[in-house]
């Protein structure tokens, strides 16, 4: 008697399934045609990300004993960070993670009192614009209130032509792509499996199976294979035409889309199990969005896909900081911009395994073949 090919009935299913999903007008549009319609949204409008919240670091000459300082220091829309090094400060710089670098200094002449400079580089073309009217605008009101009748307060050093550092310019698409490939990923795995199998056992397709020697385990695979095939697929399609149409950066070329598609598989996997989960508890297809949506609404929109964590009120970001969605988009943007490995961004990977575990943790509990 020929003994039963598990393997092969295994990818029997996958080719079958994949076929649906190709065929199957939701998926197409889950997966890749809202996302697409963002990213081609969002790269038209412009080069701004709009984050509210400015990074900067100060230099070691920079003078901290003046009324400059202390309104910078207590502004909601500007945040000093400190850093043990200057190749700290200089690392962080190159990554577009600081708007800049201060430097306030005191004039040996009476008037102006103090003069103002902000080193940084293009990879902050996004945020420095934006920074500088704040520091000027602070310098103003110093100036009316303190210095009234006299000259400015302080004036200002900067010039872009000669204290902007060319390295690279960061870009929305840098910030939303890798945000809408974490919405493409999140709706796949949880609309697409929580759908799939609900309508596998409600068609009566996995007791069919059950008249058949496969087992239980193959036929997880088959389908989950199916699944990350076909997201795998959209992945490299929206990042292909991020890059070829709006110029994502993709700084090690060929080396981090692949780094990308790890961190997509992984982000897909995890989802995956909340799939899993809603199908579970699922009672009919109408019973499917409003399980699937209490998953992945907060994650949509707390996640870091439109907008930074950092533009979110206090109480709100580490709400924000424990969603695996966060973590995955956040590892995508350190590896893609930022020119990150892997294992750089070992923390963000980390977080999302442990929410792997509890999630399938939960899975296995709720999930029902019947």
């Amino acid at each position: 008697m020929q003994h039963y090919n598990q393997i092969k009935a295994m990818l029997a299913i996958t080719k079958a399934s994949l076929r649906g999903q190709f065929r199957s007008p939701s998926a197409v549009l889950f997966s890749f045609a809202f996302p697409f319609i963002f990213i081609l949204v969002f790269g038209f409008i412009g080069k701004n990300t709009g984050v509210p919240v400015f990074k900067i670091a100060l230099s070691s000459q920079c003078d901290t004993t003046n009324a400059l300082f202390e309104s910078i220091k207590k502004s909601s829309s500007i945040k000093i960070v400190y850093f043990t090094s200057d190749q700290a400060v200089r690392e962080n710089l190159v990554k577009g993670k600081l708007a800049g670098v201060l430097t306030i200094t005191k004039n040996s002449i009476a008037q102006p009192a103090y003069r103002y400079t902000l080193s940084t580089t293009s990879a902050s073309n996004d945020k420095w614009p934006q920074l500088l009217p704040l520091i000027n605008g602070m310098v103003n009101t110093i100036s009316n209130q303190q210095y009234a009748n006299r000259p400015t307060f302080a004036v200002s050093d900067f010039d872009a032509a000669k204290d902007v550092e060319v390295i690279r310019e960061y870009k929305t698409i840098d910030f939303v792509l890798p945000g809408q490939l974490g919405f493409s990923l999140l709706s796949a795995g949880v609309f697409g499996v929580a759908f799939m199998f609900f309508n596998l056992r409600n068609t009566l397709v996995l007791k069919r199976f059950f008249a058949t020697p496969i087992s239980r385990t193959y036929i997880i695979l088959g389908e989950g294979l199916a699944r990350v095939i076909f997201q795998m697929l959209t992945a490299i399609v929206i990042i292909v035409v991020g890059r070829l149409l709006f110029g994502f950066t993709l700084i090690h070329g060929l080396f981090t889309l692949l780094e990308m598609l790890v961190l997509s598989f992984i982000g897909l996997l995890v989802f995956m199990g909340l799939g899993f989960i809603v199908s579970g508890f699922a009672t009919s297809d109408s019973s499917i969005p409003p399980f699937a949506n209490l998953l992945t609404l907060p994650q949509f929109l707390l996640g870091g896909t439109f907008f930074s964590v950092d533009a979110f009120p206090t109480w709100l970001q580490p709400i924000s900081k424990a969603l695996p969605l966060t973590h995955l988009n956040t590892a995508m943007r350190a590896v893609a911009f930022e020119g990150q490995n892997l294992w750089d961004v070992k923390a963000e990977i980390g977080i999302l395994l442990l929410w792997g575990i509890v999630i399938y943790a939960v899975a296995v509990k709720v999930f029902k073949w019947e």
